[in-house]
């Protein structure tokens, strides 16, 4: 299927067109979120989070006895939320650190969730069909209805991250200075998290338990090489998370049998990888560039200095040289003889043979006092 027949399709199936608009809305979501999570050192307690959430989907199946995407929505959320509180609970009552805090409550709630699935499985009732879909998701099963759910819940959050831009801005880069100004750094910190606990329970049924963290992460790295400011890296990394979704959505519906979540995380880190090679300042090409301009920079220098040496050997700085005399040097390279000319630094006589220019002989006496005092 070419992208002409995907976006006739978007507008005119009924399937397509809810999981692209989930997908959208889930990157979108995500993308935000997960920027606050990256930017507080907090990529991992996405990924606990998730697996967290699975015991909450199992327990509310086993209350009810048939498959509801809000409630399990709402006992994700709650199981979420309580794997959360454990996590600070032993970080802060323990000495544990933070990061085998996160591996327990992820290995202990995930262990829990596969148990109870795995019971569900053996239970007499037909209703269980499809459930352990949520462990890698499963964008097929989108309805409209669970759009609506993902938008208001997405909205709410959203909203609530604009009301306390402020307060938020300032949590991340100086907590300290937030708490001497008598904001509630702890009330910030949780109401935050149960944010982020949202975003990821939105996702569960699109993207998976497993597979769910990456959504909350990658956007947001790779927003993170473009930009400084955080209002811009937020917009960066929303777009990035909703093309995850549109290009995964367009791969896995013009493949057979391919799994659209699994599709729509490895767009994201496509989008990663990109943004690590291309992005200005921060990219590995641009830095890459940037070290040869450097070395040039620098070879070209050293080249310059050791003419200056050799011309004050003589009472007319103007004085012709042969090349030769700098064959023995070992930065030389004849392109700096070349960049030298065309800034004007030494002209090349008909015979050959170079000379300082006046504008050569004041920048080569400029860095060659420079490094006499460095070295003094």
């Amino acid at each position: 299927m070419g992208w002409i027949e995907f976006i006739q399709e978007l507008f005119t199936d009924y399937t397509s067109r809810t999981v692209i608009l989930g997908t959208i809305v889930l990157g979108i979501v995500s993308g935000t979120l997960g920027t606050f999570a990256v930017l507080r050192k907090q990529s991992l307690l996405g990924d606990a989070i998730s697996h967290a959430s699975l015991p909450g989907i199992a327990i509310v199946f086993l209350l009810i006895g048939y498959k509801d995407p809000l409630l399990f929505l709402l006992g994700a959320i709650a199981s979420g939320v309580i794997g959360t509180l454990w996590i600070r609970g032993i970080q802060k009552n323990t000495a544990i650190k933070s990061d085998t805090a996160l591996g327990i409550i992820l290995t202990v709630f995930f262990g829990l969730g596969i148990v109870l699935l795995t019971y569900i499985q053996r239970l007499p009732n037909a209703n269980q069909a499809g459930l352990d879909s949520y462990l890698f998701g499963q964008a097929a099963t989108l309805m409209m209805k669970d759009v609506i759910i993902m938008s208001v819940l997405g909205g709410i959050s959203l909203l609530i991250v604009l009301v306390f831009w402020k307060e938020h801005k300032l949590l991340i880069f100086d907590a300290e200075y937030a708490q001497t100004l008598g904001f509630n750094t702890r009330f910030l910190d949780i109401l935050m998290t149960s944010l982020i606990v949202i975003a990821i329970v939105l996702g569960l049924q699109t993207v998976g338990v497993v597979l769910m963290s990456a959504m909350i992460i990658a956007p947001a790295a790779a927003a993170r090489q473009w930009t400084n400011r955080l209002s811009v890296m937020i917009i960066i990394a929303a777009a990035f998370g909703a093309l995850s979704g549109i290009a995964g959505t367009a791969i896995s519906t013009s493949t057979k049998n391919m799994a659209t979540g699994p599709v729509i995380v490895l767009a994201a880190v496509f989008f990663v990888a990109l943004s690590f090679i291309f992005a200005p300042n921060r990219g590995l090409l641009f830095r890459y560039i940037n070290t040869l301009k450097s070395r040039k920079t620098i070879r070209m220098n050293k080249t310059l200095t050791l003419m200056y040496q050799v011309a004050m050997n003589h009472e007319n700085y103007k004085h012709p040289h042969s090349f030769k005399i700098l064959n023995n040097f070992k930065g030389y390279h004849k392109s700096c003889i070349r960049e030298l000319k065309d800034k004007e630094y030494i002209k090349i006589r008909p015979d050959k043979q170079w000379e300082l220019t006046d504008k050569g002989y004041h920048e080569a006496r400029d860095l060659y006092t420079t490094q006499k005092q460095k070295e003094s």
